[in-house]
């Protein structure tokens, strides 16, 4: 594996360039070409990810290392335990995630110090609206998914096997020294599901911490409560997309259930994690008014009213190409829905324009903050406060 110049980790993370070639993988390690993968629907209303039958290596390749949290048996059998999935194992199998593999007994992740995307982006763009405002964030992803959306936008690397795809070499220490390096105030663990290469990004965390950089997490939410409680040791901030309010759905458009991702949302509060919360309105299956004020009703209860949620403007993509992009007026009308329920902070993503995307003070309702896209034209939050009337404004501001 070629390593990274300083020269070349800059243009790469600036222009977003993907990655370099691997050539020392060869064919009689892996297998051959992509095998007959064991994901289809249980049943016609869910799409949830089968684990994959002899699809393991037969020993761990340079970018491996031993899960984190997994059970063993003396049948050699090994149930990982970082996901509700929870994926029982036998010899050579591979998890839902594709990225976890029990080699002989031994449950190991292939997603460690291989990174497929570096990024420099604005933290707006996570989306983070009140996390450090007009800073930047080093942003790595790893092979994998735990889900199977059927929208998804980043399908290329979240449905893929890491070894399938061409990747950086960049270690924990390598990430947190480029994240230094370009200046960025904070690593995201972002674009496929940071949940996927969860021993990657705790132990980059951890270095990223003791340096100063803050962390994000960028992800579906669907992790159990204890690898996810120590993770908040480590982490600052976090969007949790909250893709539906019910499980049907979650079932048959994500693959995922609902109950863990709310209980996610419920740790990440309790354990004061700045939090954010997306949910990507798609026709004809998460834009129905009342499963809506259902969710902001739950969420009023659970979390309170200062959790900024993001609604997102959905646009056809990968199996649901054939879909009509949300209609901006429903979002609009979530939008107003959602800040009537109570809750402070409504944004609308994906609509260039849209007043949904500026911050206006819960308390005077003057602007705060106004965005053009990413960038930010108007400033007036001082101190955490607003500049008008001193209300405090929830959210990371230093």
């Amino acid at each position: 594996m070629a390593k990274l110049t300083r020269r070349e980790l800059l243009a790469a993370a600036i222009t977003g360039t993907a990655t370099l070639c691997c050539p020392s993988l060869s064919r009689a390690f892996w297998p051959s070409g992509r095998q007959a993968e064991s994901d289809a629907s249980a049943g016609p209303d869910d799409i949830t990810g089968h684990i994959f039958k002899n699809s393991a290596p037969d020993e761990p390749w340079k970018w491996a290392r031993e899960a984190f949290d997994y059970i063993g048996t003396s049948d050699l059998k090994t149930t990982c335990m970082i996901c509700p999935h929870e994926c029982e194992l036998s010899p050579g199998d591979r998890g839902i995630c594709r990225s976890k593999v029990n080699i002989d007994g031994t449950l190991y992740s292939l997603s460690y110090g291989d990174p497929c995307a570096v990024h420099l982006d604005p933290v707006e763009k996570k989306p983070l609206f009140h996390f450090k405002p007009r800073t930047t964030a080093f942003s790595i992803a790893a092979a994998g998914c735990n889900f199977r959306c059927l929208n998804c936008q980043n399908w290329e690397i979240s449905q893929a096997r890491p070894e399938e795809l061409r990747h950086y070499e960049m270690f924990p220490p390598d990430v947190v020294k480029a994240a230094k390096q370009t200046g960025a105030a904070s690593i995201a663990y972002t674009y496929s599901e940071a949940v996927t290469f969860f021993e990657y990004m705790y132990d980059t965390a951890g270095i990223a911490k003791a340096a100063g950089i803050s962390n994000l997490l960028i992800s579906n939410g669907f992790v159990n409560k204890a690898p996810l409680d120590a993770l908040c040791d480590v982490i600052d901030g976090a969007n949790i997309n909250l893709k539906s309010f019910d499980d049907s759905i979650y079932r048959k458009l994500n693959g995922g259930r609902l109950k863990p991702v709310l209980q996610t949302l419920k740790t990440l509060h309790n354990r004061k994690v700045h939090l954010e919360i997306t949910n990507l309105v798609v026709p004809g299956y998460t834009d129905d008014y009342n499963m809506f004020k259902r969710m902001c009703a739950w969420i009023l209860e659970a979390l309170g009213p200062d959790h900024p949620l993001h609604l997102l403007r959905f646009f056809p993509k990968y199996k649901l190409n054939r879909l009509p992009p949300t209609p901006v007026d429903t979002l609009t009308d979530f939008r107003k829905t959602a800040m009537q329920a109570g809750i402070r902070y409504v944004y609308v993503g994906n609509v260039p324009g849209h007043e949904g995307t500026n911050t206006y003070c819960h308390n005077c309702k003057k602007m705060l903050i106004r965005r053009h896209g990413y960038l930010i034209t108007q400033y007036n939050i001082k101190n955490g406060k607003c500049k008008f009337c001193g209300a405090s404004i929830p959210g990371v501001w230093s």
